[in-house]
């Protein structure tokens, strides 16, 4: 039945493909575009500075420094901090695929980087304050509110998630593997290689799933523009009370093509985890956006 469900969505993507080529192409064209002005500038250089000093021992460093505040928060070890402030500051995927880099090289446990996704993979500063609060809603305090907002719902979706099932129990300590004995150049280059084909992978699902959705009728809600696309999605909003609620809700989802995103860094990880963290995020932000909306 799974199967048949998905046989007929993608059958009608190819439809809607053959009835709409322009729009389509436009879409490609706005996807590569953006890629190329935003996501390669912006990711790719932060995801060779974050592997380099993950390399020279980063994230063990945080562990010990962030231990007293992470374990009694989120159960987890204090080295969990670095993918959450990775994504923060990077934006998707920054903060899955640092999960999976600390689990690859013994800094956290399975258990530990999977838990991690269920929060850690956020939207970034630049994203909600230039872009959807000044160029969308016309507003650099509701820009600002929504990144407020985005923090606390991703603290509070961790705070629920990662204590659930850990009551009174420590974090399992890694199998701490030694850091390898490569020299900077090794490093360097490995770290460039590996940071730009993970870019252009990013790259790839933002132009298909651009492409899905400029594929859809004009008349679709920015919700459903934003369940595929969050770009896509936010742009399409409106100032006001619904635009803003509608923003929170999509930069915690993320849309379709960030998950994929997500799907294509963390490995051999499970995503359980990932899913049911982004559709607690989701519907805690648009709650508090709710609330809030009266003092923005």
């Amino acid at each position: 039945m799974k199967k048949r469900l998905l046989a007929a969505v993608i059958a009608v993507f190819a439809l809607l493909l053959l009835l709409r080529p322009e729009a389509a192409e436009e879409a490609v064209r706005g996807g590569l575009a953006l890629c190329f002005q935003t996501v390669v500038p912006s990711l790719f250089p932060f995801f060779v500075v974050v592997s380099l000093l993950l390399q020279l021992g980063l994230g063990r460093w945080l562990g010990r420094l962030f231990s007293p505040f992470m374990e009694p928060l989120f159960h987890l070890s204090g080295a969990a901090v670095t993918p959450l402030i990775a994504g923060l500051i990077g934006g998707y995927p920054s903060g899955a695929r640092t999960a999976a880099e600390l689990y690859r090289e013994g800094t956290l446990t399975r258990e530990e980087a999977e838990r991690c996704l269920a929060f850690v993979n956020n939207c970034g500063p630049a994203f909600a304050l230039s872009f959807v609060g000044t160029a969308v809603l016309r507003s650099e305090r509701a820009g600002l509110a929504l990144y407020l907002i985005h923090v606390l719902s991703a603290l509070l979706t961790g705070l629920l998630l990662c204590r659930r099932g850990c009551r009174g129990r420590s974090p399992t300590p890694p199998v701490r593997r030694p850091l390898p004995k490569k020299s900077f150049a090794e490093m360097f280059t490995g770290a460039v290689t590996s940071s730009f084909a993970a870019t252009l992978n990013i790259c790839a699902f933002v132009a298909l799933f651009r492409a899905a959705a400029g594929v859809l009728p004009a008349h679709f809600p920015p919700a459903v523009l934003g369940f595929f696309e969050m770009v896509t999605g936010t742009a399409s909003l409106q100032p006001g009370r619904a635009g803003f609620v509608t923003a929170a809700a999509i930069l915690s989802w993320g849309g379709l093509s960030v998950h994929c995103q997500t799907l294509s860094v963390i490995g051999d990880l499970s995503a359980r985890r990932h899913w049911l963290g982004k559709s607690v995020q989701t519907a805690l932000s648009a709650g508090i956006a709710l609330a809030v909306w009266p003092w923005i």
